[in-house]
């Protein structure tokens, strides 16, 4: 199988990811066109096939990112992974484990201090991987998501 991960090209992907989106996530909790224009996306093609997809914002946590008119110092050099999906056909065969890895080698190359990234608590497969690469819980906000409702649990990667 031939992977590679490539940027998606915005904004004419922006429904490409939404889509993708939709398949990957079973709630209406969904990145809207104009969130998706935020983040620097990419995909990961297996044999030509998007089968993955992740997205990252430099310097931000979903709710932390302003600090007294500023970035919160804490979040300086950090990357937040805001989305990361496999689509159901890929999943079990070890390409969310390659996607992960992928995200984190490009945090250390691009210089990031840490990582950030949030997943609803019932999410437990997601955790769990976050957790093989030495991720931590740092907090759980209650009620993040509201369909389904659902916490978040917040990790955090320390790269330095």
């Amino acid at each position: 199988m031939r992977t590679e991960f490539r940027r998606a090209i915005l904004p004419r992907e922006i429904r490409s990811l939404m889509a993708f989106d939709r398949k990957v996530f079973s709630s209406s909790d969904l990145f809207d066109a104009g969130t998706w224009k935020v983040f620097e996306s990419y995909w990961m093609v297996v044999d030509g096939v998007k089968a993955g997809c992740c997205a990252f914002e430099a310097h931000a946590d979903f709710q932390e990112d302003i600090h007294q008119g500023g970035i919160n110092p804490r979040l300086k050099g950090s990357l937040y992974i805001s989305t990361t999906g496999i689509l159901p056909r890929f999943r079990g065969k070890g390409f969310g484990t390659l996607l992960k890895a992928w995200e984190i080698s490009y945090a250390r190359y691009h210089g990031f201090n840490c990582i950030v990234t949030n997943t609803r608590k019932r999410n437990v497969a997601m955790i769990k991987l976050n957790r093989k690469f030495g991720f931590r819980i740092i907090r759980t906000t209650p009620g993040y998501y509201s369909d389904p409702p659902d916490s978040t649990v917040v990790m955090e990667l320390r790269l330095r």
